[in-house]
C-alpha cells in the first residue's frame, strides 16, 4: 500500500521520476538529505516479490524514507515512503518471520517487515519509529475533549406555571 501510494504519486507528477518535481512532490516538502532523526541499513521485504532487499533508510519529520544506496543528496528520488502517522504499530516480529532482528511496522491496510543488522539497531528503529508515530499522529481523544469554559452557560428560566397564577 505505502509503495503503491509512492507510485501513484509518482505517476501523477510529470517528467521522469528523477526530475526534482517528482522528489520534491514525493517527499512531501522534507528535506531528507540532511538532519535525519535516524539513518540505517534494514533488510525490507518487498511489496509483490516477497523477496528480502537491503535498502537506506531515513526518517525525519513523519516519513521513512528508503533508498538504495546511503549517499543521499537533494537529487535523490526515494524508493518510497511510509508516512508514519498511518502506522498504528510498530514493534518485534522474529516470531512471526522466524528471523533474528525482525520487526514489523503496521498500518491500516498492511504490514511492512523489516530486518535490522542487530538487536540494538532493532530496538533503535523501533524507538525512533514509535516515536515519531506518536509525535505525528493526532490522538482520537483530540475529538472527545470539551472545553467546560468556552460553554454557552445554561440560565435558569422560571416555570410558567407559579408566575402566571394571580395571588390569591
Amino acid at each position: 500500500m505505502a509503495a503503491s501510494l509512492w507510485r501513484a504519486v509518482m505517476d501523477s507528477v510529470s517528467g521522469s521520476s528523477s526530475s526534482p518535481t517528482a522528489a520534491d512532490a514525493a517527499s512531501g516538502g522534507v528535506e531528507f538529505w540532511h538532519g535525519a532523526e535516524r539513518t540505517g541499513w534494514l533488510n525490507k521485504q518487498g511489496e509483490y516479490i516477497k523477496t528480502w532487499r537491503r535498502r537506506w533508510f531515513v526518517l525525519k519529520q513523519g516519513r521513512l524514507f528508503w533508498f538504495k544506496d546511503p549517499a543521499v543528496t537533494r537529487a535523490s528520488v526515494p524508493r518510497g515512503v511510509i508516512p508514519v502517522a498511518s502506522c498504528l504499530t510498530v514493534k518485534g516480529a522474529e516470531d512471526v518471520l522466524n528471523r533474528q532482528f525482525a520487526f514489523e511496522l503496521s498500518t491500516p491496510a498492511e504490514t511492512m517487515y523489516f530486518i535490522a543488522d542487530s538487536e540494538k539497531e532493532k530496538e533503535e528503529w523501533i524507538n525512533s519509529i514509535g516515536r515519531s508515530i506518536v509525535q505525528h499522529s493526532r490522538s482520537i481523544a483530540d475529538d472527545e475533549v470539551v472545553d467546560y469554559d468556552s460553554r454557552p452557560k445554561a440560565t435558569a428560566q422560571p416555570k410558567d406555571s407559579e408566575e402566571s397564577e394571580p395571588a390569591a
